[in-house]
C-alpha cells in the first residue's frame, strides 16, 4: 500500500526513524534536481545536476546514476539511513513497470529506469512522471493539505496536470493521464506541437501568453514581462492577458467537469504573477460554472523543489510496499 496522508500531512511508513533517508531525483530537461528526503517529506540535502539531454540518453542515465549513487554515499557520511530511492521524469511512463516509455527533451525511449537505480544502489526504487510527483507533492506537503481532491496545473512552456485523490495521482491506463494541454478549446486558434488547433497549451501557456504579446507590440517579450506592464496600466498587456484568462478558464472548467476536485492549485512559471493570474481566474472559472461545485483556486507553494520532493514520496511509497 501507498504512504497515506493524515491530515493533511503525509504518513510515515512504518520502522522508519528520524535519521532515515530516501533518495530523490527529478530529471527535467535541463537539470536534475537532487535531495535527501526524511521520513516527514522534508528536504535535508539538496544538489543540482545539468541533465546534458544533448549527449544522448545514455549518458543522462549514467548522469542519474552517478547522482543517485553520490546522494546515498553524502547520506550515509552525513550519519543517516540511506533507506530507497525515487526517480521522476518526464514524458510517458509505466510506473509500474518501472520504464520511461518515451521522452523527447531526454530521448528516453523505453528505459528500465526503475531496475538500472535498483541495481546500482540495491535498495526499494520508484520510478514516476514528473508531473504527477509533483503534483503528489503539492497535494500532500504543499498547497493541496487538508484536501482529499486535488487538481494541481503547472502552466509554463507547456500546460499538465495531476489529478490527486487522497494523496495518490492516477496515471491512466497507459502512464498518459493528465494532458489537459492538449484539451481542445479554441478549434479554429493556433497549431499545437501535438498536431491538433487550439489546444489549451498552444493558447495559454506561458510561451503561448509570451507569443501573443510579442505579436502585439512588435518586439520579444515574456508572459512575466507582460504581468509587469498590467501594473503599469498598459493597455495591450491588459488585452493580451483578459484573452488568456478566458481560455485558461475554460480549459479548467473542463478538468473540473471531468474530476471535481475540491482546490485547483496552479503551479509552473506563470504561478509567478501570483493575485494577478489567481485572483481574475478564479473569477472568470466561477462565471463559467452552471452545475458544478465551485473548487477554491489557489498557487501553488513548493515552486521547483516539488519534482524532487515527489521523487522522494515515491520512494518512500516504495519502501511502505517492501515492507
Amino acid at each position: 500500500m501507498a504512504v497515506t496522508p493524515i491530515d493533511g500531512e503525509i504518513g510515515s511508513p512504518a520502522g522508519l526513524e528520524p535519521r532515515d533517508v530516501v533518495v530523490a531525483i527529478d530529471v527535467g530537461g535541463t537539470a536534475m534536481k537532487c535531495a535527501l528526503v526524511d521520513r516527514t517529506g522534508t528536504a535535508v540535502y539538496t544538489q543540482r545536476y545539468a541533465t546534458g539531454a544533448a549527449r544522448g540518453s545514455d549518458a543522462v542515465v549514467a548522469t542519474i546514476l552517478d547522482a543517485a549513487e553520490g546522494l546515498a554515499a553524502k547520506g550515509r557520511a552525513d550519519g543517516y539511513r540511506v533507506r530507497a530511492a525515487g526517480l521522476a521524469v518526464p514524458g510517458i511512463v509505466d510506473e509500474a513497470a518501472g520504464v520511461a516509455v518515451w521522452a523527447a527533451n531526454v530521448d528516453f525511449r523505453n528505459v528500465p529506469l526503475r531496475r538500472l537505480l535498483h541495481e546500482r544502489l540495491g535498495l526499494p526504487t520508484a520510478l514516476g512522471h514528473d508531473v504527477r510527483a509533483g503534483g503528489v507533492a503539492e497535494a500532500r506537503l504543499g498547497a493541496g493539505r487538508g484536501y482529499g481532491h486535488v487538481l494541481v496545473v503547472p502552466i509554463g512552456t507547456g500546460i499538465a496536470a495531476a489529478h490527486v485523490v487522497h494523496g495518490k495521482a492516477f496515471a491512466g491506463a497507459h502512464g498518459a493521464a493528465g494532458e489537459i494541454g492538449h484539451i481542445v478549446v479554441r478549434p479554429a486558434g493556433h497549431q499545437c506541437g501535438c498536431g491538433a488547433r487550439g489546444c489549451l497549451e498552444a493558447e495559454a501557456s506561458a510561451a503561448a501568453i509570451g507569443r501573443a504579446y510579442s505579436a502585439r507590440i512588435g518586439r520579444p517579450a515574456t508572459a512575466l514581462d507582460l504581468v509587469g506592464r498590467l501594473a503599469e496600466g498598459d493597455p495591450v498587456a491588459a488585452e493580451v492577458w483578459a484573452e488568456a484568462i478566458d481560455v485558461l478558464a475554460d480549459g479548467l472548467r473542463i478538468g473540473l467537469t471531468l474530476f471535481d476536485p475540491e482546490v485547483i492549485v496552479i503551479g509552473g512559471g506563470l504561478a509567478e504573477a501570483g493575485d494577478a493570474l489567481i485572483r481574475p481566474l478564479d473569477e472568470a472559472l466561477a462565471g463559467k460554472l452552471t452545475f458544478q461545485y465551485r473548487p477554491v483556486v489557489v498557487r501553488a507553494e513548493l515552486g521547483d523543489e516539488a519534482g524532487q520532493l515527489g521523487a522522494g514520496l515515491l520512494a518512500l511509497s516504495a519502501l511502505e510496499e517492501q515492507s
